[in-house]
């Protein structure tokens, strides 16, 4: 069972201090030993990727090596044997895009020439393993492309959900096309440092939770005491993030994604949800 887990903040100096914040909310070991881990982060608009070595015990959110970056996106996953890990670990990259893929699309080996023949030939040309997943962020791409917003840094979230939304779309009719009986399960989470776009087609989960600034955290030292005037707490009550995972261990402050529903988290950390 593939798991997802990715984060947006408004303040990337406390970015370790949110995975720690969350540490042990999610279960980034449920199901199936994983084989194909990494973690996606930003460093100063640069795209980092950390892969961890497979079938090693998975570490807990506040144990992430991630830098001070405003967003992360991780993905673990039990790749099939005779699978090529270095073409198939997710989280993908495009540019400034991160792209992770939990759920499975019906009758995808028979519609996936069809669904090849739809993307220009660089994109093409970039998709190089067996899931879903990167065809499907391939697809997302194009419709970026065609709105001339790839790597447009004034793209407004509800504009890029919308085309997250009409990927999920047109992979469920092209599953249909190819016979398929059942609806795509899809999720679809993506990030360009700047936003946080998550997506759910069907029946997988997916939840979000809203971190509101606080005045405590056990990692910088700081609680009810520390004075007021400090920065550091100052900045602590100012931040605003935003999760989104698979594998909540406790529904408790968490809010399910529903069906259908695709939303859009801005660098305040404001959401939008908007139908598929």
């Amino acid at each position: 069972m593939s798991k997802v887990f990715a984060l947006l903040t408004s303040d990337p100096n406390l970015m370790r201090c949110d995975l720690q914040r969350l540490d042990g909310e999610v279960d980034l070991a449920a199901g199936p030993q994983s084989n194909a881990v990494s973690l996606g982060s930003y460093a100063q608009e640069v795209v980092l990727l950390q892969r961890y070595a497979s079938e090693k015990a998975l570490p807990r959110l506040g144990e992430l090596g991630a830098p001070e970056s405003e967003a992360v996106l991780y993905h673990a996953d039990r790749l099939p044997v005779g699978w090529s890990l270095e073409e198939n670990t997710q989280p993908f990259r495009f540019r400034q895009w991160l792209f992770g893929q939990i759920g499975t699309l019906p009758a995808f080996a028979a519609l996936r020439p069809r669904l090849l023949s739809l993307l220009p030939e660089h994109l093409q040309r970039n998709i190089k393993g067996d899931t879903a997943g990167e065809p499907a962020f391939a697809l997302f791409l194009k419709h970026l492309r065609d709105a001339g917003a790839t790597d447009d840094r004034a793209l407004e979230p509800a504009l890029a959900a919308q085309l997250l939304g009409k990927t999920a779309r047109e992979l469920d009719d092209l599953a249909r096309e190819a016979g398929a009986t059942d609806r795509s399960s899809l999720c679809f989470v993506a990030t360009n440092g700047r936003m946080l776009l998550a997506a759910r087609a069907g029946s997988t989960e997916l939840y979000t939770r809203l971190l509101e600034g606080t005045d405590r955290c056990a990692r910088c030292g700081i609680d009810a005491s520390t004075p007021e005037t400090l920065p550091l707490k100052r900045a602590h009550r100012r931040r605003r993030t935003v999760a989104v995972a698979s594998n909540p261990v406790s529904p408790s402050g968490w809010m399910e994604i529903a069906a259908g529903t695709v939303i859009a988290v801005d660098r305040s950390g404001n959401v939008q949800r908007l139908p598929i």
